[in-house]
């Protein structure tokens, strides 16, 4: 009875408190709609600048193959100066330059070079643009040889297939992450206010000649967030399923029962800021540095692990997100791939159990 007092104090404070209901459902649909619109990782209409010296049958030709692509933006310029100068400003990503004599040595059977330039300030821009030209010129030397009746020769045949993300739109790839970055927050920076509100408001004193034990203070604390965040998860996903078309391969209760999980360590790990800071403002700094700015890049909700340095790979093993990023990603695109999903459950509950024996050792019922 007396933790069920506790549960709807909290209970009635977070109804009370505007900001809370606003971090659990109204920023879900800022982020979804900021990443599921706004945020690309694809590479599509690349401004592509290009400069044909002599144009005739063969660079038409060539020239309408990018036009056709959904990947270019052609745009001509009669100069390669003019073009380059273009280039410097920004106004497009690369050059295809096709000098005067390119049909000449086609058809005469010689090498036929094309001068390509990509702006590399962006080096992923840059490598996504230099293997789309080249994907475009080789499926145009193709055509264009089989037209004149004498096949490329081609010693090995490329066939690829993509799996998982077939469409490769990083979308479907975002989104699911995003269930994460938001449980993050409903979760580690609600609840670091939590007691530190308390301390704030000077409430803590009343609440410490209670009957209450502290471990019942702060479980009656955490339920009132752990159902603010499960109704936020759920709310979160389904905007992804029926807003955003990212498919959910995997099981339902998987993902359940995984976010449970993951709501818990954030509980625990906000709880802990909560009690070790005793102010508010200090507390949602904290938890900003610890557990979002981490879960945001060290992740795997955008930035790939691997590519990361060792220390910071290492590093990123106390990452609780880093686990349910991974659980996400697969049972949304891959499916119920058991391996994944119980290697990283295992993760989380090794983590869950140090920050609760944190918790417990740091939460006292007395003032100093």
């Amino acid at each position: 009875m007396r933790m069920l007092g506790m549960i709807r104090k909290e209970s009635l404070q977070i109804l009370r408190d505007p900001s809370s209901i606003a971090i659990a459902f109204v920023l879900p649909v800022v982020l979804l709609f900021l990443f599921g619109y706004g945020v690309s990782l694809d590479a599509r209409s690349i401004p592509l600048g290009m400069v044909i010296e002599q144009p005739d049958a063969a660079t038409n030709s060539l020239a309408g193959a990018f036009e056709r692509s959904e990947y270019f933006a052609p745009r001509a310029y009669p100069s390669i100066q003019q073009a380059q100068q273009a280039l410097a400003e920004r106004r497009i990503d690369g050059i295809l330059w096709l000098r005067n004599d390119f049909s000449k040595r086609l058809l005469s059977g010689r090498e036929a070079p094309i001068a390509v330039r990509v702006n590399g300030v962006d080096s992923n821009q840059a490598q996504a643009t230099k293997g789309y030209i080249e994907g475009a010129w080789l499926a145009w030397l193709n055509q264009y040889a089989a037209a004149r009746g004498h096949p490329l020769p081609a010693p090995v045949v490329l066939e690829q297939r993509v799996w998982f993300n077939a469409a490769l739109k990083s979308r479907d790839f975002l989104v699911p992450g995003l269930v994460a970055i938001i449980m993050t927050l409903i979760g580690s920076m609600l609840t670091a206010m939590v007691v530190a509100r308390e301390w704030d408001r000077g409430t803590m004193e009343a609440m410490m000649v209670t009957p209450l034990r502290i471990r019942e203070m702060m479980v009656g604390k955490l339920i009132p967030y752990f159902v603010l965040g499960m109704g936020g998860m759920a709310f979160t996903v389904a905007l992804a399923v029926w807003q955003f078309d990212v498919p959910l391969r995997g099981s339902p209760w998987a993902l359940f029962v995984a976010s449970a999980l993951f709501m818990l360590v954030s509980l625990a790990v906000g709880m802990l800021i909560s009690i070790v800071s005793k102010n508010q403002f200090v507390a949602g700094q904290i938890a900003i540095v610890v557990t979002f700015l981490p879960a945001f890049i060290l992740s795997g909700f955008i930035f790939d692990i691997h590519s990361m340095p060792e220390p910071i790979q290492i590093i990123t093993h106390v990452v609780p997100a880093r686990y349910f990023v991974a659980i996400l990603q697969t049972l949304f695109l891959a499916g119920d791939v058991w391996p994944v999903f119980w290697t990283n459950m295992a993760a989380m509950s090794v983590l869950l159990l140090i920050f609760i024996i944190l918790v417990r050792r740091k939460a006292h019922k007395r003032l100093e």
